[in-house]
């Protein structure tokens, strides 16, 4: 089969949406918590985390028109920290329900039976059941003119993470942890690893990582 750039635009716009967002393959899923000012809690799913840089550790996320209520980012404005939380099997269709629109005043937190977790004093608050969570210092917003999204970018500042899950060389063995990921819009997986791969170098083969 054969998509034209005619073809995509010509498609219904739900069915567009649920075509072009299975094209970038598995995602990066996390349910980012939030709490304005007056203490009120927010929880949201976003497949759009992004890896920014190791030194400082930044991460970011993609955030759609701001042209009706965003309370993640609202939130995220007022108050400069949020929490990047990984979603494991056992959360994943409470984290979908999370992605519902609510109004300000309701807490994802409480429709759907996921709990909040304070640590060290941070502000925002932690999914309980999530297996890695991250403390995010707010730190830049970068406007997307061609659609208007916005990037928004951060700081990590604290990580909550099984010990088990933490290699000698560094490498957090999310798959350990039962992180899960997702295709388009709505269809959510579990991993299995092939190999972790040796530092590619100019004409010398890769070998594997034990």
């Amino acid at each position: 089969m054969h998509y034209t750039h005619e073809t995509i635009m010509n498609l219904e716009l739900r069915k567009r949406a649920t075509f072009i967002n299975s094209l970038s393959g598995f995602k990066s899923l996390g349910l980012i918590g939030t709490q304005n000012a007056k203490g009120e809690t927010n929880l949201a799913l976003f497949s759009s985390l992004v890896h920014i840089g190791a030194n400082p550790p930044y991460i970011a996320f993609i955030n759609r028109p701001d042209m009706v209520d965003r309370h993640t980012l609202s939130n995220i404005k007022e108050t400069g920290f949020y929490t990047i939380n990984h979603v494991n099997p056992i959360i994943f269709k409470q984290a979908h329900q999370a992605s519902a629109s609510y109004p300000q005043e309701v807490s994802e937190f409480d429709v759907t039976g996921l709990h909040t977790s304070y640590k060290d004093d941070f502000f925002a608050p932690y999914v309980a059941e999530s297996n890695i969570q991250l403390g995010v210092q707010f730190k830049e917003i970068i406007p997307i003119a061609i659609n208007n999204t916005i990037m928004v970018i951060g700081e990590i500042v604290a990580v909550h993470f099984p010990d088990e899950c933490l290699t000698e060389d560094g490498f957090l063995d999310i798959e350990k942890a039962q992180t899960v990921t997702c295709s388009g819009l709505d269809s959510y997986h579990t991993t299995q690893k092939l190999a972790r791969l040796s530092y590619a170098k100019p004409y010398k083969p890769v070998s594997e990582i034990e």
